[in-house]
């Protein structure tokens, strides 16, 4: 089993934005998106992941088996730290939380509401959700906002070993994660040509 993209084409606002996409992560490999702010890496990673439709092309991995962590931490503000993990390994049908506490140093807050959480220990949390899906393939845009040095490296680590054990990611990041043997992929060269027909303004209707 491996992701592969093949003659992808991605819109955002019914307009395209990038187009002719041809990659593939293999079991134990990473892809590192590279390109300018609005190139449309988001729009990439959100089709890739099965969150909108591609305009044309494959994506040949059902999106079961895709974890997706963007910017939102996706946290119940009233939970504690445990049970916003219990609740997400219950949803996955996955065991125990600890590995993911352990990971990203959750231990000592697993009782402290969400919502009291600071912007960085938040998005620990939000990430930690990604130990417990048991998905083999990790979506990830610019996972390390928010984030200060030593939970990045906590980051890198958990990335590691997802990969180390046969997982798969595709990420969206300009922070070198440690992850020596990452494949890059600038999609610049991959912009969409601007639409040429008299009627393109008819989108925005």
């Amino acid at each position: 089993m491996e992701l592969r993209v093949t003659d992808l084409a991605v819109a955002r606002g019914g307009i395209p934005v990038l187009e002719g996409l041809n990659f593939a992560v293999k079991p134990g490999r990473s892809l590192i998106l590279r390109g300018p702010n609005g190139i449309g890496k988001t729009t990439l990673l959100r089709t890739v992941a099965g969150l909108q439709p591609p305009l044309a092309g494959e994506i040949g991995l059902d999106r079961e088996a895709m974890a997706y962590a963007a910017h939102a931490d996706g946290l119940k503000a009233t939970l504690s730290v445990e049970e916003n993990l219990t609740f997400w390994a219950a949803v996955f049908g996955t065991g125990t939380i600890e590995p993911a506490l352990e990971g990203f140093a959750l231990r000592e807050l697993r009782d402290r509401p969400a919502g009291a959480l600071s912007a960085g220990q938040k998005r620990r949390l939000g990430l930690a959700r990604l130990l417990v899906t048991g998905r083999p393939v990790w979506v990830l845009d610019e996972p390390t906002v928010s984030l200060d040095v030593d939970a990045v490296a906590m980051f890198g680590a958990a990335i590691r070993a997802h990969l180390a054990g046969g997982g798969m990611a595709l990420i969206a990041t300009h922070i070198d994660l440690g992850l020596d043997e990452a494949e890059v992929l600038d999609v610049g060269p991959f912009k969409a040509r601007a639409p040429k027909d008299e009627h393109f303004d008819e989108v925005f209707l």
